[in-house]
């Protein structure tokens, strides 16, 4: 996992002869051959590059649509914390009387920082589309739902878990008040509970558990449901939210288990739990590359790090399974600077040498490969041989929450054997940065002369 491979010309004719041009002009006649492959599995993955790029959004609110309205699917989960998504998702299934819009509801609901992720111009077009698909559904199980993935919200859990327990078990309520209290001092900062495990490293470990397991003893038979189902499920989730968040922060400050690890689990859980809720449910999940392309085809492993992509595919088989990563050549991010900073616009510099990036682009300029972005299939047991030039070990580009262009040839890209890391591979070779909701960004567009990384 070195340096990359040397590039022959054989590599840019087998990219050529597995690309599928794309474009917006007639978005469901190009994508029918990857809608054929992926709509026959129960999850589909779908990545992005960056948390802040606008196209990764547009072609997946194109791909969910199709297979929401086309393939049965009937569960969307994003990379984005429960309590939030939960307020969006009464919004699309009218659980809720609003007048609020789909952009006030998003703005309003999604409030830690990155904001941005889902309080975006993009994904506030996905909203308004499952609103109107689920107008149309008057039975409940064929609606669409909306569910948040991450472990990120601790105190909000506590909140939830308190509000809606008292609603049906008041007894139940005043324990787990009980229990939480411990959570109390640190007046729900996650950070401050962070610190203050280094001195106690008990912390509220065993309080959280505990009311994790009293909720899951509560029953939901048939009266419950009716009446309550939905509070004692979401009341449950938020509970074990609560004992996650507690692991991850623990994990954070001893090391005794990867934190990342404890994020991913958390999300496998959780997805195992939405495919359980509902009979024969197909879940769409939108999370970053590094969350779903397999973490055995990366330099993940050798780190004994995790991700739901490869936890899915071991657990519920690949043909179950179908992992869509993207990538892009250069263009513009939204990011910040630092954890919790500003909200900037940057550039993206050209990929880098030897990068499957850079060859992707090299090849669509040698094979003259039609238009700006095209998909590969890479689901076959050719692409996937050892020997094949799409499964040789390259950096593939990863750019988080928090980037700086001037650094990124040495810090963001992933070691990766692309056709074993995805089913399918979109490139796009010029992106712009997503439109965040409420807030101008501040341009840190870098000048053209800024080196192009080649």
């Amino acid at each position: 996992m070195g340096s990359s491979p040397a590039v022959s010309n054989a590599v840019f004719k087998e990219i050529s002869r597995r690309a599928v041009p794309i474009s917006l002009h007639n978005p469901a006649r190009d994508l029918a051959p990857l809608i054929e492959r992926i709509a026959k599995a129960k999850v589909v993955m779908l990545g992005e590059a960056t948390h802040g790029t606008r196209e990764f959004y547009e072609w997946r609110r194109i791909i969910s649509e199709i297979l929401i309205a086309n393939h049965g699917f009937t569960t969307l989960s994003i990379e984005g914390d429960w309590p939030p998504c939960q307020e969006v998702n009464r919004f699309i299934t009218k659980k809720v009387s609003s007048s609020a819009s789909a952009e006030e509801l998003l703005a309003k609901s999604f409030r830690r920082w990155p904001t941005w992720m889902w309080a975006n111009d993009e994904f506030r077009a996905m909203v308004e589309w499952m609103k109107e698909f689920n107008s149309t559904r008057l039975d409940r199980e064929s609606q669409v739902r909306l569910f948040g993935l991450d472990v990120y919200s601790l105190f909000d859990s506590i909140a939830i878990v308190l509000d809606e327990v008292a609603k049906i078990d008041p007894a139940l309520a005043e324990k787990a008040k009980h229990h939480y209290a411990c959570f109390d001092p640190f007046e729900a900062n996650e950070e401050e509970y962070l610190q203050s495990l280094v001195e106690f490293p008990e912390g509220c470990q065993a309080e959280a558990l505990r009311v994790l397991k009293d909720l899951l003893k509560k029953r939901i038979d048939e009266e419950t449901a009716a009446a309550d189902g939905d509070v004692v499920f979401d009341a449950q989730q938020n509970a074990r939210i609560v004992r996650n968040a507690e692991s991850y922060y623990r994990a954070m400050v001893y090391g005794n288990e990867d934190s990342w690890n404890v994020r991913e689990s958390h999300m496998m859980e959780t997805l195992d739990l939405l495919l359980k809720t509902r009979p024969h449910n197909k879940l769409i999940v939108w999370a970053h590359n590094t969350h779903i392309g397999d973490y055995r085809a990366t330099n993940m492993r050798k780190m004994g790090q995790v991700n739901i992509g490869g936890l899915v595919r071991e657990k519920y088989g690949e043909s179950q399974v179908a992992l869509v990563g993207f990538g892009t050549f250069k263009g513009s991010v939204i990011a910040s600077s630092k954890w919790a900073g500003p909200i900037l616009q940057l550039r993206v510099p050209e990929g880098r040498d030897g990068s499957y990036e850079m060859i992707i682009r090299e090849a669509a300029q040698q094979e003259k490969i039609p238009g700006d972005a095209f998909y590969l299939l890479l689901d076959d047991s050719e692409a996937r041989k050892v020997q094949h030039c799409l499964s040789e070990w390259r950096g593939q580009r990863a750019i988080g929450v928090v980037y700086d262009p001037k650094k990124e040839k040495w810090g963001n890209y992933v070691p990766t054997m692309l056709a074993k890391r995805y089913d399918a591979f979109i490139y796009i070779h010029e992106t712009k940065a997503l439109r965040p909701l409420g807030v101008t960004p501040d341009l840190h567009v870098l000048p053209e002369t800024y080196p192009s990384g080649q």
